[in-house]
């Protein structure tokens, strides 16, 4: 594991409840950060399989005090502007400073663009696109108002980069984090913000075990089949969070001091085929 400098930073951590947000959240704690874990606490209508619950939430931040630094967790909706103003309002009560965004909160699900209704188009693209231009909003007033630079990491996917069968919606949205990226790069580089976000492959996490469980493994294989193994690499099975959580850490650290503005894909050769 690469060592990295995070000392006397702070980390705001989306979708922290589980999964790659757990799992960043945990690597900048390694890596001296304390960390700001937000995640949602409640399901949403449209999405068919459960949320992070406030009880992962709390398992979150005894894993980042495990690693020795200070957690604060909360509840808020990522997708709703006063939840998420109040989160950082919170978080620099708290700390005094945010350091790192990791814009990671996402949600999934399935249905052909023809047969979608508008709540779960909404809900997905409200908490897949919209949050993580609250997120970068609002931590972002704070960068350009302390004037000491800035970290901004999110997540898209190889879905910002192709297309998939019944995920219009979360195409599009992601498609949307690369071109914000690309944009809020321009926008903060005069403050000394890197801003660039991230494009994983299919990662073994509960959001992916719970969209195949609502699903079946059938919907999985229609996707496959169009665009061939998420992974080329050994089995072809799923990657790991802590390999995009090394890219995160990669990106908020001084040896990516010049880099701005990129997608950047952790696909297991996804998009080189």
């Amino acid at each position: 594991m690469v060592e990295y400098d995070f000392n006397d930073k702070v980390a705001f951590v989306t979708g922290a409840g589980r999964g790659q947000g757990r799992s960043h959240a945990q690597h900048y704690a390694r890596h001296g950060a304390d960390v700001v874990a937000l995640d949602i606490g409640e399901n949403k209508e449209s999405v068919p399989y459960d949320l992070a619950s406030g009880d992962d939430l709390e398992e979150t931040a005894s894993l980042v005090e495990d690693e020795g630094q200070q957690a604060l967790t909360v509840e808020a909706d990522i997708s709703n502007e006063a939840d998420v103003e109040a989160a950082v309002e919170e978080a620099l009560d708290e700390f005094g400073r945010i350091d790192f965004l990791a814009n990671n909160a996402g949600i999934a699900s399935m249905t052909d663009a023809t047969e979608m209704d508008e709540r779960t188009w909404d809900e997905l693209v409200d908490t897949n696109l919209k949050g993580v231009w609250l997120a970068s909003k609002h931590v972002g007033k704070h960068f350009i108002d302390r004037g000491d630079g800035g970290k901004i990491v999110s997540t898209s996917s190889t879905a910002g980069a192709v297309g998939l069968p019944g995920q219009a919606h979360y195409v599009s949205a992601k498609h949307g984090v690369v071109g914000m990226t690309k944009t809020l790069a321009l926008e903060l580089a005069e403050y000394d913000v890197n801003v660039n976000c991230i494009g994983p492959t299919g990662i073994d996490t509960p959001m992916i075990s719970g969209f195949t469980e609502a699903y079946g493994e059938e919907a999985l294989g229609e996707m496959t089949e169009l665009t061939g193994p998420w992974n080329l690499f050994g089995d072809g099975g799923m990657l790991e969070s802590r390999d995009i959580s090394e890219a995160y850490m990669w990106l908020s650290s001084d040896a990516a001091r010049y880099v701005t503005g990129i997608y950047l894909p952790v696909d297991a050769g996804f998009l080189a085929k």
